[in-house]
């Protein structure tokens, strides 16, 4: 069989298969067709904001902040940390745990923006539980990490929110470190312009705290030695700021006598 025969097998064999895939492409385009018809229809708005942003250049988009909202559980204290009021970061506190997402006004996070209901949604704090998002039946309705909120929802570190059009993300903070303190080498290096003096100064200051407390220490010490913490009815060695003092005082009345 010649090349050209094989050929002309090979289309007759794959055309019924090239023409399948064709028509369900034809059928994907169509489909694709009517939900953007339908959303032109029902939310022409929206759309050309989506048409904005996709002609948009990438290199314009790098300046877009991204919001947030973060709830803090401080002890007895709870409050978020926001940057939605007015594009500045807040901490907002609220006795009844409840921030309120609106286009009103009166909204404990109140956002100028023509998708928001004035009454949209509202973040709430519920002890030993956790933060929950309710949506008050509004006309753009709230969407949990794309998902629809028709009942109280518990939000979850990281979660993506979006309401009306707005689009921020979660997080929860339960948890606080006390760090260690920074040691001097690293200091010096964190504040490139002080001088040589600035640095005799920081460590004399150091030293002079380490005499103090050799000083005290040895003070209480030649204070024990000498029975004057046994006068005093005291059989442990921990005292407080006044009764240093005032050990310190006798002590020191007793050597000038």
């Amino acid at each position: 069989m010649t090349e050209i025969s094989k050929s002309r097998v090979f289309t007759a064999k794959s055309s019924p298969m090239m023409a399948e895939l064709q028509e369900q492409e034809l059928e994907q385009q169509l489909g694709l067709f009517q939900v953007f018809r339908k959303l032109y229809e029902h939310h022409t708005s929206l759309l050309d904001e989506i048409l904005q942003l996709e002609n948009l250049d990438q290199r314009s988009l790098t300046g877009v902040k991204s919001h947030y909202v973060e709830g803090v559980v401080d002890a007895s204290k709870v409050y978020v940390v926001t940057n939605l009021c007015e594009n500045k970061t807040q901490r907002l506190q609220q006795p009844q745990g409840i921030w309120t997402i609106g286009r009103d006004g009166n909204s404990g996070i109140c956002i100028a923006d023509k998708y928001l209901s004035d009454r949209h949604a509202a973040i709430q704090y519920i002890e030993d539980q956790g933060f929950y998002l309710f949506d008050f039946n509004s006309a753009n309705g709230s969407f949990v990490n794309g998902e629809p909120v028709y009942q109280p929802i518990k939000l979850k570190d990281g979660d993506r929110i979006r309401l009306g059009t707005i689009t921020f993300d979660f997080f929860v903070n339960h948890l606080c470190r006390t760090l260690p303190t920074v040691a001097i080498e690293l200091l010096m290096q964190l504040v490139p312009r002080m001088d040589s003096n600035s640095v005799k100064i920081l460590n004399s200051q150091h030293e002079q705290q380490k005499h103090r407390t050799q000083n005290l220490n040895d003070s209480l010490e030649a204070a024990r030695e000498s029975g004057l913490i046994e006068e005093m009815g005291h059989e442990h060695s921990s005292f407080s700021a006044e009764e240093k003092s005032d050990i310190l005082d006798r002590l020191f009345s007793k050597q000038k006598l």
